[in-house]
């Protein structure tokens, strides 16, 4: 070997005892780690399993009741009848007696329009019907006496038919006179507006002064009916079975009404008819309720949250709603033993009402479920409810 490859080798070896120190370094370092984190999760939990405090949780008493099953629509309220107040004669308007927005009764009076003219037709014609009452009285005595002359062949019988067509003439002139006469007491009586219904009116759309006619349809106000309302909202065509055999028998099936927000109850009222198709568009059946509004609360056009009760479950296991979890193996709840230990508890559940809802299988009355405090616990760890 000469001298430069010699000095070659004698320069490689620290280099090589370098690296393989650095190697030995790092992998001691990663050991380190390792067993560090395996003692945080190992003997780090179990001693905070034994060290730690019990956990403070809300716990509910499982028990049985009633649970009503509702179906669930966004309904409008939708007026029995609305009533257009309109001119059945041609005037001038002369006075409105109503005030926007009044509630008023079948017959109250609403409005007038100028019945003078009316009133001269109507004497005109009443004097017209003097005249031929006269006329015809006059032709029945003349008959009379023709068909006496008659009988003594004293006159021509075409004389005595002449006046038999005359008086049947002079009688239609009375019936004609006697039904202009009759036509405008009705007007004087349409001149005189009044209410057909009870109801709210509206806004007063002509003001007085204005000549309105029939042939414009001059509509003055209108007036909704709001005692009994009614409210229409639709369900999926798949509820239609749970409802109509109840509907067809003759069972009174409770509607309660709610405001948009879900919170304020407006009425409680009475299922009374079912649209007779289904809307191919939506899937979704028209129903219809009868509510008696006393209060007034239901507002025309107004949008509802109408629940219909289709049944009543009873005397079924129940649990509040904030003690059901939900996750891999489907709904759950913590049920806390007899040692204030928790553990999972799988879960069928069944319908819901408010803040509660009905448990097929999983639970019995008296289990304790907890309520508050569920995203920290794990199986089995112990728990403190207060009393």
């Amino acid at each position: 070997m000469t001298s430069e490859n010699a000095s070659d080798v004698q320069t490689e070896q620290p280099a090589q005892r370098r690296r393989t120190y650095a190697r030995l370094a790092l992998a001691g370092a990663a050991l380190a780690i390792l067993a560090y984190l395996a003692w945080s999760y190992w003997g780090g939990t179990k001693n905070q399993s034994h060290g730690a405090p019990p956990q403070s949780v809300g716990v509910a008493t499982i028990g049985k009741g009633d649970v009503r099953v509702f179906a669930i629509g966004l309904g409008t309220v939708t007026p029995l009848a609305t009533v257009s107040v309109v001119t059945q004669i041609s005037g001038q308007l002369t006075q409105v007696a109503f005030k926007e927005g009044q509630i008023v009764k079948k017959g109250d009076f609403l409005a007038q329009i100028d019945p003078r003219p009316y009133e001269i037709a109507l004497a005109q014609y009443e004097g017209q019907l003097a005249h031929d009452q006269g006329l015809l009285e006059q032709a029945r005595v003349n008959l009379g006496r023709y068909q006496t002359l008659l009988k003594q062949n004293s006159i021509a019988r075409q004389t005595e038919e002449d006046q038999v067509f005359l008086v049947k003439q002079y009688e239609g002139s009375v019936k004609t006179d006697q039904a202009l006469i009759d036509q405008q007491k009705l007007n004087l009586i349409y001149a005189h507006i009044v209410s057909h219904i009870d109801g709210r009116v509206g806004l007063r759309l002509v003001d007085p002064g204005n000549y309105v006619q029939t042939t414009t349809n001059s509509t003055l106000a209108v007036i909704t009916q709001l005692q009994p309302i009614t409210v229409i909202f639709p369900l999926p065509q798949d509820q239609v079975p749970d409802i109509l055999p109840q509907l067809n028998a003759g069972s009174r099936l409770s509607v309660f009404a709610f405001d948009r927000a879900n919170i304020h109850q407006l009425g409680v009222g009475e299922l009374y008819a079912i649209d007779s198709q289904v809307d191919t568009t939506t899937g979704m059946v028209k129903f219809r309720a009868s509510f008696e509004n006393k209060e007034n609360k239901l507002f025309p056009s107004q949008f509802v949250n109408a629940r219909l009760l289709v049944r009543t479950l009873r005397d079924v296991v129940r649990i509040p709603n904030a003690a059901v979890q939900r996750g891999a193996p489907g709904a759950y709840a913590w049920v806390v033993d007899a040692q204030n230990k928790v553990s999972v508890r799988k879960l069928v559940l069944g319908p819901s009402e408010e803040d509660i809802t009905a448990v097929t299988s999983g639970l019995s009355p008296g289990d304790r479920v907890v309520t508050e405090g569920t995203d920290r616990l794990r199986e089995g760890m112990s728990v403190v409810a207060p009393q």
